[in-house]
């Protein structure tokens, strides 16, 4: 039911695009703007992605694996851009810097906001990983940048793959930060199209150009992670070697500060000036409203998310096969398309099947289970396989139903993979903006609504209550993911 649920969009995808015949598709990729839309889409999720990987690799492998000072307060400090919207920190950067725009602006935004995926799945992974494996090749003569790079790095390939995965289909459905920055790529074409209303169809023939490239990336994950032959677990309960710094201890801090700065300090001078400018007055009772619907719809998004997530991630961890991993694809497959088509096709899922839920919170708690199911699927997944197996078998064989073994043992040892789970998806419906923007109820406006609707015009000014609310409410889940990475062995 859920893996056929993410498959809504695709229907509707398929259905609008060959609409007007076969021809008409392969006239939409053969034209040349076709070739230079998925070139410059390319060549961001390339150049956010790979930087990504190094920023998020390289702070989890720091705060891991080294005696940095701080460990515990940068495991937290380092997760906290997660909670920043791209839409609004490409707004906060442009009103400072109106010249910041095009490709690098677009770049350095996605950026600051996408790392944290890597650094959380890459730090997790390091806590799992058996420290036998390190000793021994430290034991053959082995430095320590070598058994980084020849043991450490090989054994967590498949969480750096996985954080890697989940900012590539960031970046290919992202539209506030590219449209902030003026920089055209495909989703920003698809939504001009959808939003004049001239040509749907096109606009799904480009959608589908990025199903391509989001099952590919797929593909490629799954590929990483089958190739990544490791030992995950604890080992024997010791300390883990943390290679001594010396005088470059602080001098290591210094990537982090810069990181913060960009991401939390200067845009935080931004909207300071944005309230300034506002007098520091704003209409309470829309903000309560606003901030009201914005809490409601998170967490009830949140909970309805990760239990759904729940059956798929135990059926990838515990009965791997081709049958769960294709489920569990499928969902990966429709986060990476852009949230206004997944947007466009439950409005018209809602027309044509669900007419009674029709502009009404059932139908937009719907379209948030088909974009971030596979954000809780993920964390679902990486608990289970971190419980230990053999705890189940026990309870098995004391005469217990599996419901119930997954209820009392499984479920209780993977809580805090679980909790992670809801706080990400929370944090993200928080943030969420297209589907919000066409499916919400009648009447309501979130925070985020609010605040694209006062930016796109340049109101800053009207705009900042919202937003600063917006970061104040989702600092408090992207700090929960972050206290969960400072209690993961850093």
């Amino acid at each position: 039911m859920v893996a056929a649920s993410t498959l809504l969009p695709l229907i509707y995808l398929f259905q609008r695009a060959v609409e007007r015949g076969i021809g008409f598709v392969a006239e939409e990729l053969l034209r040349p703007s076709t070739a230079h839309l998925v070139g410059r889409s390319l060549l961001l999720v390339v150049v956010v992605t790979a930087a990504c990987v190094v920023l998020g690799v390289g702070f989890a492998v720091l705060l891991a694996r080294t005696d940095v000072p701080g460990r515990h307060w940068w495991a937290v400090a380092l997760t906290l851009p997660l909670a920043m919207p791209s839409y609004l920190l490409a707004f906060l950067w442009v009103s400072l810097l109106p010249a910041l725009h095009g490709f690098w602006g677009a770049a350095l935004v996605l950026t600051l906001v996408s790392y944290p995926f890597v650094f959380l799945t890459t730090t997790a992974a390091l806590a799992r990983v058996d420290p036998a494996h390190e000793e021994v090749a430290r034991s053959l003569g082995l430095g320590s940048v070598a058994v980084l790079f020849r043991v450490t790095l090989r054994q967590v390939r498949a969480a750096v793959a996985a954080g890697a995965l989940l900012v590539a289909l960031y970046v290919l459905s992202d539209f506030g930060a590219v449209a902030a920055m003026r920089y055209e790529v495909f989703t920003w074409v698809i939504y001009g199209a959808y939003r004049s209303g001239f040509n749907p169809s096109r606009a799904a023939v480009l959608s589908l150009i990025l199903l391509v490239f989001a099952v590919g990336l797929v593909v490629a994950e799954r590929r990483a992670r089958g190739l990544a032959a490791s030992r995950l677990g604890p080992g024997a309960p010791r300390p883990r070697h943390r290679a001594a710094l010396g005088r470059w201890r602080f001098a290591a801090t210094l990537p982090g500060a810069a990181v913060l700065v960009l991401a939390v300090l200067i845009p935080s001078y931004a909207l300071t000036q944005w309230l300034v400018a506002g007098g520091f007055r704003w209409d309470a009772d829309r903000w309560f409203s606003a901030l009201s619907a914005t809490i409601w719809l998170a967490v009830v998004a949140a909970v309805v998310c990760t239990v759904a997530a729940l059956p798929l991630g135990l059926l990838s961890a515990r009965y791997p096969s081709r049958s769960s991993r294709v489920l569990e694809s499928a969902g990966y497959v429709a986060h990476g398309l852009p949230s206004i088509v997944v947007a466009i096709a439950m409005v018209s899922v809602g027309v044509l099947l669900l007419l009674p839920f029709y502009q009404r919170e059932p139908l937009l708690i719907l379209g948030y289970v088909v974009l971030f199911v596979p954000l809780a699927v993920g964390s679902v997944r990486a608990a289970i396989e971190a419980s230990p197996p053999r705890l189940d078998e026990v309870a098995q064989s004391l005469g217990r139903s599996p419901a119930r073994v997954f209820l009392t043992v499984t479920a209780r040892a993977a809580a805090p993979g679980i909790a992670s789970a809801a706080a990400l998806v929370l944090l993200t419906c928080m943030k969420e903006l297209p589907v919000t923007l066409l499916l919400r109820p009648t009447g309501v406006d979130t925070l985020a609504t609010r605040l694209w609707g006062y930016s796109s015009v340049s109101d800053y000014a009207a705009a900042a209550p919202y937003a600063a609310a917006l970061l104040a409410f989702a600092t408090v889940p992207t700090a929960m993911l972050g206290a969960a990475t400072r209690n993961v062995d850093v």
